[in-house]
């Protein structure tokens, strides 16, 4: 973790800090404002976003990384773009078509007009990875931090002031909302700086067609895996109250944020720099163990720690009404330490091309992941639902970090050849 790497890392987790800071400060206001119905209402309301914004940009972002060039990379950014915009107007026509006359599906009948914000929140989502993607290519690390703070820390400040004005169920969805729109808005502000060149319509097709192993297998795995990661939300949720949800969703929060945090700046600026060390046949193995062992090493550490703590420290931080957050935090620990790991890695098949073989790793675990939760509702224990689904994630997750190793392996084995 010497040198360019670690700072480059340091800079998308420090850029973060005071947006982070922000948000868990306004976490001490927000748990007392809004009730964990609440929350369990908002985390059904996002988990619709994380699968949604998967279709609407089909993972053609992380295209933009290993472009052979900057031009094949503005043409993969703008058919990106289009194609996110594509999405989220026909969404927002089928949300407003649905919600107007009264035929929202079951699932969706509990967010009543809010349905109507999941269109912009797709869109600015989109758009936000994005560029953030084509910032990475060019190592703009400040400013993505900048967009990341901007959406964290803005997006806080307007739960609490919605909260406090009397928006409940919907000042946490509309405050998300209008976070990631301010996001957007800054990267479009800073995008001259890049650079790009010019792109006509057929460069475009061209580099989209050139990178169709991102909407085949990289989306779809990505797609598989978010849905099965919210199956607590969108399926178990049906058969559970909505306060033992919030609780759930407040535990994954605090769990879960740090591993996406830490790990997904890490894994872009390893991203980078492997896709580099591949173009000019270089070894990437001892970067990504260097990277790995300390912070795997740290994150085990503040897991054991908080499994003691975690539940006297809710109740004191967040009130007693948010009693029960630190059985649902022991139940997830187990996935947090597997899945840092794996968050830091999940880079690879596209940077040696193996999208193909690890989409079979997801569908396995969406199988699996399915079978968790239905025991859990044949049990009628929400948290025996989520202790079940955290232990066979965790054991795909071995797997798949098994199946990493040996792509290391082959290509290190042919660079010697």
């Amino acid at each position: 973790m010497r040198g360019g790497l670690a700072r480059e890392a340091a800079t998308l987790m420090g850029g973060n800090m005071l947006a982070q800071a922000l948000a868990v400060g306004a976490y001490f206001i927000l748990t007392r404002i809004y009730t964990p119905d609440d929350y369990g209402l908002f985390n059904i309301f996002y988990s619709y976003i994380e699968v949604l914004v998967i279709a609407s940009t089909c993972k053609y972002e992380l295209a933009t990384v290993v472009a052979d060039n900057e031009r094949e990379a503005a043409a993969v950014t703008r058919f990106a773009l289009r194609l996110n915009t594509t999405v989220s107007a026909v969404l927002l026509a089928v949300a407003a078509g649905l919600w107007a006359t009264g035929q929202l599906p079951t699932h969706f009948r509990s967010l009543g007009w809010m349905v109507m914000l999941i269109p912009p929140m797709v869109f600015f989502c989109g758009t936000s990875r994005i560029y953030s993607f084509l910032y990475n290519r060019f190592h703009r690390y400040r400013a993505i931090a900048l967009s990341d703070n901007v959406a964290a820390g803005g997006g806080a400040l307007l739960k609490v002031v919605l909260g406090l004005a009397g928006w409940l169920q919907s000042g946490l969805p509309i405050g998300t909302t209008l976070g990631q729109a301010a996001a957007n808005i800054n990267y479009r502000l800073g995008l001259h700086r890049l650079g790009l060149p010019a792109t006509t319509r057929a460069d475009e097709r061209s580099a989209a067609r050139r990178h169709r192993n991102f909407p085949l297998f990289v989306a779809s795995k990505e797609f598989i895996s978010t849905f099965s990661s919210n199956l607590p939300f969108i399926w178990a949720a049906q058969y559970f109250g909505s306060a033992e949800v919030g609780l759930f969703g407040l535990a994954l929060t605090f769990t879960m944020q740090p591993v996406n945090i830490v790990g997904s700046a890490i894994e872009r600026v390893l991203y980078a720099r492997t896709a580099e060390a591949v173009r000019e046949q270089r070894p990437v193995g001892h970067t990504l163990i260097h990277a790995l062992l300390p912070l795997t090493v740290a994150a085990l550490a503040v897991c054991v720690a908080a499994w003691f703590v975690a539940e006297p420290v809710f109740v004191f931080c967040f009130g007693s009404r948010w009693a029960g957050c630190g059985d649902f935090v022991r139940a997830l620990l187990p996935w947090a330490i597997v899945g840092f790991v794996v968050s830091i890695t999940l880079y690879l098949p596209n940077v040696f091309g193996s999208q193909r073989t690890e989409i079979h790793f997801f569908v396995v675990l969406l199988a699996v992941r399915a079978a968790a939760v239905y025991i859990g509702i044949r049990t009628a224990s929400f948290l025996l639902t989520i202790r079940i689904f955290a232990w066979v994630s965790v054991a795909v997750y071995v797997a798949l970090l098994i199946w990493y190793a040996t792509q290391i392996i082959r290509y290190e084995r042919n660079l010697k050849v």
